[in-house]
This record gives structure tokens, sequence and C-alpha cells, in this order.
């Protein structure tokens, strides 16, 4: 059952990319770009062939990272490293959302599918660090990416949450399947990103957003 008060909801769970940030960022180009040149190297083969192999992981195992590890029995370290090093330079503090967090009463964890070290980047960046009591990531997931049920499970479990009590913001239509399905409030913030809309038709969230900013900031509004 939905909250009827999101402004007094208990829990908020953030996703990171292309969530807590706009996507016109396009940090996920640079990503995107490395992910094919560490799949090119690593599997020998040419740039067209790592890119093909990198969107059918991603469609078939959740994320490429989980399709090289079961696929090839990768170690993800290096992955991960290499793929999350980006520039940072395009991220820019987004006043209004600053201060809707902080405004926002509850307990805030963010849940992502990148690293801790990645993600403390950039919330350091975008100036809304100190928001959060807690990352949960890629690693504490046991590389299981979202939106595999098991770890929204883990999550519940690991933070003491009451489901009904929680809101997820997602930017991924079907990473929030599963938060509904265990009662949580849903919030689909909608990017110009085709590849997040993907499952959308079966996706019934109880809001959405083109902008987190604005949507936080009235929510908070005295």
């Amino acid at each position: 059952m939905a909250i009827i008060s999101l402004k007094d909801a208990p829990v908020w769970l953030f996703d990171l990319d292309n969530t807590l940030y706009p996507s016109t960022a396009n940090l996920f180009d640079e990503m995107d770009r490395r992910m094919c040149a560490f799949i090119a190297d690593y599997l020998k083969v040419d740039h067209a062939e790592a890119y093909k192999v990198q969107k059918s992981y991603f469609r078939e195992h959740g994320t490429t990272l989980k399709g090289l590890m079961d696929r090839h029995g990768m170690d993800p370290a290096a992955y991960l490293h290499h793929v999350h090093d980006i520039d940072m330079t395009r991220l820019v503090c987004d006043t209004r959302l600053e201060r809707a967090l902080g405004r926002l009463p509850g307990r805030k964890i963010v849940f992502t599918n990148a690293t801790v070290p990645y993600a403390e980047r950039v919330l350091d960046k975008l100036g809304i660090a100190q928001h959060f009591e807690a990352i949960y990531d890629i690693e504490a997931a046991r590389y299981v990416p979202k939106p595999d049920p098991a770890i929204y499970d883990d999550v519940v479990r690991r933070f003491g949450l009451v489901p009904g009590d929680a809101v997820m913001v997602e930017d991924v239509a079907r990473n929030l399947v599963p938060a509904r399905a265990l009662g949580m409030t849903t919030v689909w913030v909608e990017t110009d990103r085709h590849w997040t809309r993907a499952g959308a038709e079966t996706v019934v969230a109880d809001h959405c957003t083109d902008d987190l900013g604005r949507f936080l900031s009235e929510i908070t509004a005295d």
C-alpha cells in the first residue's frame, strides 16, 4: 500500500546514477565507452563485437559485469575500477535537491549497482553526501544486480526496514518491480535514456517525475 504522506516517510532508498543527478550529465556515456574498451581488451575482440557483448549481457544478466562473471568467470575488481574511473566535472550541485534532502525527514540510503568508492565520489561532487546514512552497493550485493529480488530482501534485512514504510526512487523502471512487490512506495525518475524504460509498460509506479529536485522540493515545501 502506498504511503499517503511522502513527506513523513520513515525511509528513502535512492538509486544513484541518473537519479540523484540528471541523465544530461552524460556520465553513463563515458562509462559505456570504458565498459566497451575493457571488454574488447579482456575478450580480445574488436570494438563492434565488444559493444554487442556489452549490451546483450546487460539485457540478459542485469549488468554487463554479471554477464562477464557468469560467462567468463571474471574477477570483478579490475572491471569495476576501470569503469568507474571517470571524470566527475560534469556533475554540479542541484541546490534545490540538496535543500530538499536536508528538509526530508527519515532515513536516506543509496541503493546502487555501482561501488561505494564511486558512489562516494558522486555524492561528494553533488554536495549531498551528508544526507545519507549508508550506501548499499554491488559488492554488498555479492555482485548480484538490481532487479534481482534477493538483494531487495537483503537491503530490508541489513537495515532493519519495514518495506511498507519505505520509498524507493529509481530511474530504471524494471528495478522498481521488486520494491513494489515488497510493499514499498515507488518513485520513477523518467529520463531520456531509452534503456531505462525497459519494462515500463508493466510497471505501475506510485509517483513519476522527470526532475527529482523539483519533486522533493514540492514534497518538503512548507
